[in-house]
């Protein structure tokens, strides 16, 4: 879109003089056809698109098949295992998403107060979408223009589009020249003919662009992602090749749909899980730092920012002015010019950003006023007359025709040329001159200069240490303003950042693809830039491969916020910018940010901790269901035996991704995931497949030759349903013993592996050093202790599909598990199954 055509001060080419505006049955008419100032459509996605996408996803689908099956075959704890936590995943996906949707349905620029339009020749209050096209409006000071259109003849106002382009200054508008919705009037008077409506105007183009619904993925998230397809693309190649053989041997149906519902269940998708509560912890964690998390993942990923883009008003200044220097040009010495100009800027009716910036800074009085001209951007200047005399504050070009003595262009432009703003102070040479002429309009006299005033905008006091602690993390900063671009770098030169030379946005659009590109990785100060510049500019880094965050407060903000991977607002600017941020910074401070970046690292370093925990358990299943397969021992695996995840890899991982410390995240993660993964899950296999064929062979001969106890019969008669006179009696009983002592062996496994990955001592540091950090040690603990006392509880093993405690499950299982733990830790040491397995020359 072209840049003078949606932000410049454009002169319409349609009839400017003032009609008597419509008539009711022509407004009446005008709104049937559809030409009423009514808001575009909602955001892209419908509830019913949401709730389809989330909660009938593939791999939901799949689940839910099973889910039936075990259902309609009695199996009531393995359905409850089996789907569980997929709905309640899908659910809390299909949450967020709605509430995203519905602050997105709330976005709107325009008040909803009312509006004066003139029909049948008289004005009448309407609200902003009972107007029409082709209405005339009537705006006052204070007034929102609601409509795109031209001003009319008769009219003069002055505009804030501060809140659409950025601008600060307001803008004088003659007859003819086009006002855009969303601005404010705020001097003169006149009227507006309604051009533009409804989705049409330039406000609804906007509020339609930020309601876009869109979602970036993470680095984090696709790295999760890539593993689960990977995962499932196994699963699936085994799945296939293990209910073919159950197909060969007649498995019964009840058989295969507990396989296959066991086979789902090696597909990590409790990471998603694991990944959404995590974000959910350190968004309620950076709130309380003052940096309150509106879209989940974002928690995370303001710690992969590369590149900060930042807006200037409102964002790095207060919105206030500070006195940079006061030069005395006249016969006053620097103290009695002082005292005069902090008496001039406590004696103004209506005080401003400049006389309330001159008044903090400076001592004085308020005068006796007797006469007053006010400031207006179309003067340029302010005066007041006292009984002392007249004195005058306003910009260099507006007094200079009137001043006396040598001009004061050096002393201006040497000050302009640094970014500050420049105001003259002056006395009339006659005291008694008027401010007026005979027709009532402001008049200047003659003056004498008496002092130059240099103005800078007010840095927020934590700026400098935000972007000096950026800048020490390897964060590239860029300013991008819609102020003039010396203005701009003064202030960035404030906050100590060496900005080097500005560019303009003008000189953008000419600029190809590739050569705007070239300009934006150089360049740290951006100025003129207008609402889709800064779109462009974040879309520029974006192909660069960078990593970006967006901040700003004002409307013209928002659509380079929603193209940011991390858009952030600050909590004083427009509500627009608000709700379509992923970040609001609660108290205005952008160091806020810092602590939001720590707890987006220490989220990654623990998922990154729990992801090597839960492959390992992945790992070792299906190498275990592999084997015994192989083998034809049965099925090592029900799927209540599937539910101990949540005590050896839920609960741990949970932990360990809450007690995660914000160090630099892995750049090798998936590379260390295997190095990890692979021989922890082949060692931990090995010693698993042994004990599960130990214990099936042994049960399957003793039950078989009618060698085992009566009372042990009795229990697996219990545990299996099936009388010891029955068909398959022998084969099921050594299933479940095997399965129990394979689920103790591969528990037990779990709980010690955690010890590898966060050692509390020396002996115990094969794979990584001590970090100090003792929870993790207990938690291992307290781990071991409740599965041990589980062991013991009949309604615990019978929910999970295990016998009872039993001495032949310790005999074998303890000394395993000291076997396993020199093996793995020898591999680890020597690095020896990452040799034979080609990993050793991995980054």
């Amino acid at each position: 879109m072209d840049v003078q055509e949606e932000t410049g001060p454009t002169r319409s080419t349609v009839p400017t003089t003032a009609p008597a505006g419509l008539s009711q049955r022509e407004a009446d008419a005008r709104r049937k056809r559809g030409e009423a100032n009514v808001a575009g459509s909602a955001s892209s996605r419908s509830y019913a698109r949401i709730l389809r996408t989330n909660v009938f996803s593939f791999f939901n689908i799949i689940l839910f098949v099973i889910g039936a099956a075990l259902l309609a075959l009695g199996r009531y704890n393995d359905a409850f295992t089996s789907v569980g936590l997929g709905l309640v995943n899908a659910a809390i996906s299909a949450v967020q998403e709605i509430r995203a949707k519905r602050k997105l349905d709330r976005l709107q620029l325009l008040s909803r107060g009312q509006v004066t339009v003139v029909r049948d020749g008289g004005d009448i209050a309407v609200t902003p979408e009972e107007v029409v096209r082709g209405d005339v409006l009537h705006l006052r000071p204070g007034d929102q223009v609601v409509v795109d259109g031209p001003l009319l003849d008769g009219g003069l106002v002055e505009v804030d589009e501060s809140l659409l382009t950025g601008e600060s200054e307001p803008l004088r508008k003659l007859p003819g020249d086009d006002l855009l919705s969303g601005s404010f009037s705020v001097g003169g008077e006149g009227h507006q003919l309604a051009r533009d409506v409804g989705a049409a105007s330039y406000a609804s183009r906007l509020t339609a662009d930020a309601r876009r619904a869109t979602t970036d993925v993470t680095p984090l998230q696709r790295r999760i992602e890539f593993v689960v397809r990977l995962v499932m693309v196994l699963v699936a190649l085994m799945s296939a090749t293990i209910l073919l053989q159950a197909a060969l041997e007649g498995f019964t149906l009840v058989r295969v749909v507990q396989t296959t519902a066991v086979l789902s269940g090696l597909v990590p998708y409790g990471l998603f899980f694991l990944v959404t509560v995590a974000y959910t912890m350190g968004a309620a964690k950076s709130a309380g730092d003052g940096a309150l998390v509106q879209r989940v993942n974002a928690v995370e990923s303001v710690s992969n920012v590369d590149v900060l883009c930042t807006d200037k008003t409102g964002t790095l200044t207060t919105g206030r002015l500070s006195l940079a220097e006061l030069q005395s040009v006249g016969a006053l010495d620097a103290g009695a010019a002082e005292h005069l100009v902090g008496s001039l800027a406590r004696s103004a009716a209506a005080a401003n950003l400049t006389t309330s910036a001159l008044a903090a800074a400076l001592p004085g009085e308020a005068w006796q006023v007797r006469d007053e001209i006010p400031f207006s951007s179309s003067l340029r200047w302010s005066a007041l007359r006292t009984d002392d005399g007249v004195y005058v504050l306003g910009a260099p070009d507006a007094l200079a025709p009137s001043l006396s003595g040598s001009p004061l262009t050096g002393t201006v432009t040497e000050r302009a040329s640094q970014g500050l703003r420049v105001l003259v102070v002056a006395r009339a040479v006659d005291p008694h001159a008027p401010l007026r002429d005979p027709a009532g309009r402001a008049r200047l006299p003659a003056l004498d200069p008496v002092a130059v005033l240099a103005l800078a905008d007010e840095l927020r006091p934590d700026v400098p240490a935000t972007f000096a602690r950026l800048t020490a993390d390897g964060i590239a900063l860029k300013v991008i303003s819609g102020d003039d671009p010396r203005t701009v770098a003064a202030l960035v030169a404030q906050a100590g950042i060496d900005g080097g030379e500005p560019v303009a946005g003008p000189d953008l659009t000419r600029l190809s693809e590739p050569e705007l590109d070239a300009v934006v990785a150089r360049t740290t100060v951006f100025g003129r830039i207008a609402p889709e510049q800064k779109e462009q500019l974040v879309d520029s880094l974006r192909r660069q491969g960078r990593y970006v965050a967006m901040i700003g407060d004002g409307v013209n903000d928002a659509r380079a916020l929603k193209r940011a991977q991390v858009g952030v607002a600050m909590k004083s600017g427009s509500a627009v910018t608000r709700d379509v941020a992923d970040i609001v910074l609660t108290g205005d401070s952008l160091g806020a940010l810092l602590p939001a970046q720590h707890e987006g690292r220490r989220i990654i370093n623990g998922i990154g901790t729990s992801m090597q925990v839960f492959l390992a358990r992945v790992g070792t299943q299906g190498l275990v269901i592999l084997a015994v397969t192989m083998l034809g021992l049965g099925f090592p695996y029900s799927p209540a035996n599937v539910g101990l995840t949540l005590l050896t890899v839920g609960v741990p991982t949970l932990f360990l991704t809450t007690w995660a410390r914000p160090t630099a995240p892995d750049p090798h993660l998936l590379a260390n995931l295997g190095k990890f993964v692979v021989p922890a899950a082949v060692i931990t296999a090995a010693g698993g497949v042994a004990v599960y064929a130990y214990h099936y062979t042994t049960l399957l001969d003793g039950f078989s030759s009618s060698v085992v106890p009566d009372f042990v019969v009795s229990d697996f008669e219990r545990y299996t349903g099936i009388s010891s006179g029955d068909v398959g009696f022998a084969e099921a009983a050594a299933t479940i013993g095997a399965q129990t002592a394979l689920s103790t062996f591969v528990s037990y496994a779990a709980f010690l592996l955690i010890l590898f990955l966060k050692p509390p001592t020396r002996f115990f540091a094969s794979w990584t050093r001590p970090d100090g950090d003792r929870r993790p040690t207990v938690l291992v603990a307290v781990l071991v202790a409740v599965f041990s006392a589980g062991l013991f509880i009949p309604a615990v093993t019978d929910y999970f599909g295990l016998t009872t405690a039993a001495d032949p499950v310790f005999r074998t299982v303890l000394p395993a598990l000291v076997v396993w733990f020199a093996v793995l830790s020898a591999a680890y040491r020597s690095r020896l199954l990452d040799r034979a397995l080609g990993l050793a020359n991995l980054p």
